[in-house]
């Protein structure tokens, strides 16, 4: 007695041996849609040797300019008082890349008013945590 098989698609031959062609029905594959996330999120992140200093997700629909970014420096300066005692005596330097929020003179002039130590990174090589 003969079974029709309706679905021949599905089928795959597991063997090419005469005698051990058994046919087997393929797994089905789901296709999973992609989408977009809801939301991109930014997370600025200030630590040193010993760990995480402060962690901080930007609000959504919000972009960082000089003032946000400005902003965003005195959060870690409380931080670090609580966290790092002596830390902000003793100095430490701050990682900066070459993008336009780091370079504005609105930064600038906030960082020189803190006398805060900068180090330039333009190479992935050179950034203090992979030293």
């Amino acid at each position: 007695m003969a079974t029709p098989i309706k679905d021949w698609s599905k089928l795959k031959r597991q063997s090419a041996i005469p005698g051990l062609g058994n046919i087997h029905p393929l797994p089905v594959t789901k296709k999973y849609k992609v989408q977009r996330s809801a939301a991109k999120v930014m997370a600025t992140v200030f630590w040193d040797a010993k760990g995480v200093i402060l962690f901080e997700l930007l609000p959504q629909g919000h972009c960082i300019n000089a003032a946000q970014y400005c902003s965003t420096l005195d959060r870690p300066r409380d931080a670090i008082r609580r966290k790092r005692t002596g830390l902000l005596r003793r100095g430490f330097v701050l990682q900066h890349d070459n993008a336009i929020r780091h370079s504005a003179n609105l930064t600038q002039q906030w960082l020189q008013r803190y006398s805060w130590e900068i180090f330039f990174s333009s190479c992935p090589q050179c950034r203090p945590s992979t030293l």
